[in-house]
Protein backbone atom coordinates (compact mmCIF):
# COMPACT_ATOMS: atom_id res chain seq x y z
CA UNK A 1 0.00 0.00 0.00
CA UNK A 2 0.88 3.45 -0.92
CA UNK A 3 -0.31 7.18 0.03
CA UNK A 4 -3.42 8.31 -1.74
CA UNK A 5 -3.09 11.09 -4.37
CA UNK A 6 -5.85 13.63 -3.94
CA UNK A 7 -6.71 15.42 -6.85
CA UNK A 8 -4.14 13.43 -8.96
CA UNK A 9 -4.62 12.93 -12.64
CA UNK A 10 -2.81 11.05 -15.42
CA UNK A 11 -0.08 12.42 -18.10
CA UNK A 12 -1.72 13.37 -21.20
CA UNK A 13 0.62 11.67 -23.66
CA UNK A 14 -0.89 14.05 -26.29
CA UNK A 15 -0.49 17.27 -24.37
CA UNK A 16 3.01 18.56 -24.80
CA UNK A 17 3.88 20.46 -21.54
CA UNK A 18 2.61 17.33 -19.19
CA UNK A 19 4.85 14.94 -21.39
CA UNK A 20 7.59 17.88 -21.26
CA UNK A 21 6.94 17.92 -17.49
CA UNK A 22 6.77 14.06 -16.98
CA UNK A 23 10.23 13.51 -18.97
CA UNK A 24 11.95 15.87 -16.83
CA UNK A 25 10.98 13.78 -13.88
CA UNK A 26 11.80 10.71 -15.38
CA UNK A 27 15.45 12.05 -16.29
CA UNK A 28 15.86 12.89 -12.60
CA UNK A 29 14.64 9.71 -11.26
CA UNK A 30 17.46 8.69 -13.59
CA UNK A 31 19.86 10.27 -12.63
CA UNK A 32 19.67 9.80 -8.72
CA UNK A 33 22.08 7.02 -8.57
CA UNK A 34 19.69 4.66 -6.76
CA UNK A 35 20.37 1.22 -7.42
CA UNK A 36 18.92 -2.09 -7.04
CA UNK A 37 20.85 -5.81 -7.16
CA UNK A 38 18.80 -6.83 -9.98
CA UNK A 39 18.13 -6.01 -13.99
CA UNK A 40 15.38 -5.78 -16.69
CA UNK A 41 17.11 -7.64 -19.14
CA UNK A 42 14.88 -6.77 -23.06
CA UNK A 43 15.54 -9.63 -24.79
CA UNK A 44 15.23 -12.54 -21.30
CA UNK A 45 11.77 -10.98 -20.93
CA UNK A 46 10.96 -11.40 -24.37
CA UNK A 47 11.83 -15.02 -24.71
CA UNK A 48 9.92 -15.82 -21.33
CA UNK A 49 7.09 -13.96 -22.82
CA UNK A 50 6.99 -16.52 -25.50
CA UNK A 51 7.78 -19.79 -22.99
CA UNK A 52 4.65 -18.53 -21.54
CA UNK A 53 2.59 -19.53 -24.62
CA UNK A 54 3.76 -23.28 -23.87
CA UNK A 55 3.96 -24.19 -27.74
CA UNK A 56 1.37 -22.69 -29.28
CA UNK A 57 2.30 -20.55 -32.46
CA UNK A 58 2.20 -17.13 -32.90
CA UNK A 59 -0.84 -16.01 -34.69
CA UNK A 60 1.54 -13.55 -36.67
CA UNK A 61 2.61 -15.78 -39.89
CA UNK A 62 6.31 -13.84 -39.69
CA UNK A 63 6.95 -14.17 -36.51
CA UNK A 64 10.18 -15.94 -36.44
CA UNK A 65 11.26 -13.85 -39.48
CA UNK A 66 10.15 -10.83 -37.00
CA UNK A 67 12.13 -12.30 -34.13
CA UNK A 68 14.95 -12.70 -35.94
CA UNK A 69 15.05 -8.89 -37.27
CA UNK A 70 14.51 -7.90 -33.83
CA UNK A 71 17.46 -9.78 -32.65
CA UNK A 72 19.70 -8.14 -35.26
CA UNK A 73 19.42 -5.20 -33.52
CA UNK A 74 21.00 -6.52 -30.76
CA UNK A 75 24.68 -6.00 -31.70
CA UNK A 76 23.87 -2.11 -32.31
CA UNK A 77 22.61 -1.84 -28.88
CA UNK A 78 25.44 -3.82 -27.47
CA UNK A 79 28.29 -1.51 -29.00
CA UNK A 80 26.68 2.00 -27.47
CA UNK A 81 27.60 3.66 -24.99
CA UNK A 82 25.33 3.40 -21.60
CA UNK A 83 25.07 4.53 -17.97
CA UNK A 84 23.31 1.77 -16.62
CA UNK A 85 20.69 3.18 -13.78
CA UNK A 86 17.48 2.11 -11.51
CA UNK A 87 14.74 1.86 -14.40
CA UNK A 88 11.01 1.81 -14.16
CA UNK A 89 10.44 0.17 -17.07
CA UNK A 90 6.77 1.09 -17.30
CA UNK A 91 7.45 4.32 -17.70
CA UNK A 92 3.91 4.40 -19.58
CA UNK A 93 1.74 8.02 -19.22
CA UNK A 94 -0.88 5.97 -17.05
CA UNK A 95 1.85 5.67 -14.18
CA UNK A 96 2.53 9.48 -13.83
CA UNK A 97 0.54 11.22 -11.57
CA UNK A 98 0.35 14.72 -11.63
CA UNK A 99 -1.32 17.55 -9.46
CA UNK A 100 -0.84 21.21 -9.01
CA UNK A 101 2.09 20.67 -6.86
CA UNK A 102 3.70 17.37 -8.02
CA UNK A 103 4.35 14.55 -10.29
CA UNK A 104 4.68 11.02 -9.00
CA UNK A 105 5.68 8.02 -10.57
CA UNK A 106 3.90 5.07 -9.45
CA UNK A 107 3.68 1.23 -10.09
CA UNK A 108 7.27 -0.48 -10.21
CA UNK A 109 6.26 -3.81 -10.75
CA UNK A 110 9.11 -4.29 -13.49
CA UNK A 111 11.62 -1.53 -11.76
CA UNK A 112 15.54 -3.00 -12.35
CA UNK A 113 18.99 -1.93 -13.54
CA UNK A 114 18.66 -1.01 -17.46
CA UNK A 115 19.82 1.62 -19.85
CA UNK A 116 17.74 4.59 -18.94
CA UNK A 117 16.99 4.85 -22.89
CA UNK A 118 14.76 2.17 -22.72
CA UNK A 119 12.40 3.76 -20.60
CA UNK A 120 11.96 6.36 -23.37
CA UNK A 121 10.99 3.34 -25.52
CA UNK A 122 8.28 2.74 -23.29
CA UNK A 123 6.71 5.53 -23.23
CA UNK A 124 6.77 5.79 -27.11
CA UNK A 125 4.96 2.65 -27.59
CA UNK A 126 2.38 2.74 -24.93
CA UNK A 127 1.54 6.00 -26.38
CA UNK A 128 1.26 4.56 -29.85
CA UNK A 129 3.74 7.47 -31.06
CA UNK A 130 4.02 7.95 -34.60
CA UNK A 131 8.04 8.36 -35.75
CA UNK A 132 7.50 12.57 -35.64
CA UNK A 133 5.87 11.74 -32.08
CA UNK A 134 8.53 9.94 -31.11
CA UNK A 135 11.36 12.22 -31.99
CA UNK A 136 9.70 14.69 -30.29
CA UNK A 137 9.93 13.00 -27.23
CA UNK A 138 13.51 12.12 -27.38
CA UNK A 139 14.45 15.65 -27.97
CA UNK A 140 11.90 16.56 -24.55
CA UNK A 141 14.11 14.39 -22.70
CA UNK A 142 17.44 15.23 -24.11
CA UNK A 143 16.90 19.03 -24.08
CA UNK A 144 17.79 18.94 -27.48
CA UNK A 145 21.05 17.43 -27.29
CA UNK A 146 20.67 13.79 -28.44
CA UNK A 147 23.23 12.88 -30.99
CA UNK A 148 22.36 10.20 -33.60
CA UNK A 149 23.90 7.30 -32.33
CA UNK A 150 21.85 7.34 -29.10
CA UNK A 151 18.99 8.19 -30.96
CA UNK A 152 19.10 5.29 -33.27
CA UNK A 153 19.30 2.94 -29.82
CA UNK A 154 16.24 4.35 -28.73
CA UNK A 155 14.43 3.15 -31.89
CA UNK A 156 16.33 -0.46 -31.30
CA UNK A 157 14.82 -0.39 -28.05
CA UNK A 158 11.31 0.55 -29.33
CA UNK A 159 11.53 -2.33 -31.87
CA UNK A 160 12.81 -5.08 -29.03
CA UNK A 161 10.40 -3.75 -26.57
CA UNK A 162 7.23 -3.35 -29.08
CA UNK A 163 8.05 -7.66 -29.30
CA UNK A 164 8.43 -8.65 -25.81
CA UNK A 165 5.36 -6.46 -25.31
CA UNK A 166 3.43 -8.04 -28.12
CA UNK A 167 4.74 -11.87 -26.78
CA UNK A 168 3.54 -10.57 -23.77
CA UNK A 169 0.11 -9.53 -25.31
CA UNK A 170 0.15 -13.29 -27.50
CA UNK A 171 0.16 -14.60 -23.61
CA UNK A 172 -2.87 -13.04 -23.14
CA UNK A 173 -4.63 -13.85 -25.73
CA UNK A 174 -4.20 -17.57 -25.25
CA UNK A 175 -5.98 -16.27 -22.00
CA UNK A 176 -8.94 -14.97 -23.77
CA UNK A 177 -7.68 -11.79 -22.70
CA UNK A 178 -7.81 -9.48 -25.98
CA UNK A 179 -5.67 -6.20 -25.98
CA UNK A 180 -7.11 -5.15 -29.73
CA UNK A 181 -5.31 -2.01 -31.07
CA UNK A 182 -2.95 -1.49 -28.70
CA UNK A 183 -1.60 -5.64 -29.29
CA UNK A 184 -1.09 -5.19 -33.52
CA UNK A 185 0.13 -1.75 -32.63
CA UNK A 186 3.10 -3.48 -30.60
CA UNK A 187 3.80 -6.07 -33.49
CA UNK A 188 4.07 -3.51 -35.75
CA UNK A 189 6.62 -1.53 -33.84
CA UNK A 190 8.70 -4.48 -33.84
CA UNK A 191 8.90 -4.58 -37.58
CA UNK A 192 8.77 -1.04 -38.40
CA UNK A 193 11.17 0.02 -36.23
CA UNK A 194 13.66 -2.40 -37.52
CA UNK A 195 13.36 -0.86 -40.89
CA UNK A 196 13.93 2.30 -39.69
CA UNK A 197 16.86 1.43 -38.18
CA UNK A 198 18.42 -0.26 -41.25
CA UNK A 199 17.27 3.07 -43.08
CA UNK A 200 19.30 5.36 -40.35
CA UNK A 201 22.42 3.39 -40.98
CA UNK A 202 22.45 2.41 -44.46
CA UNK A 203 25.58 0.22 -45.50
CA UNK A 204 26.49 -0.16 -41.75
CA UNK A 205 22.34 -1.23 -41.31
CA UNK A 206 23.77 -4.08 -43.36
CA UNK A 207 27.16 -4.96 -41.83
CA UNK A 208 25.17 -5.48 -38.40
CA UNK A 209 22.72 -7.69 -40.10
CA UNK A 210 25.77 -10.15 -41.45
CA UNK A 211 27.27 -10.38 -37.77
Amino acid sequence: LTEFIEDARCCDAENPEDVKACMAVLRKFHESGVKVEHTFDVFERLEFYEKLWKGIPSCYRDYKKTKAQVYELKSYIDEQEKQISLCHIDSVPDNFLMTKDRIALIDWEYAGMQDPHVDIAMFCIYSLYQKEQVDHLIDLYFEGNCDDRTRIKIYCYIAVCGLLWSNWCEYKRNLGVEFGEYSLRQYRYAKDYYKIVQQELGEEGKEICTK
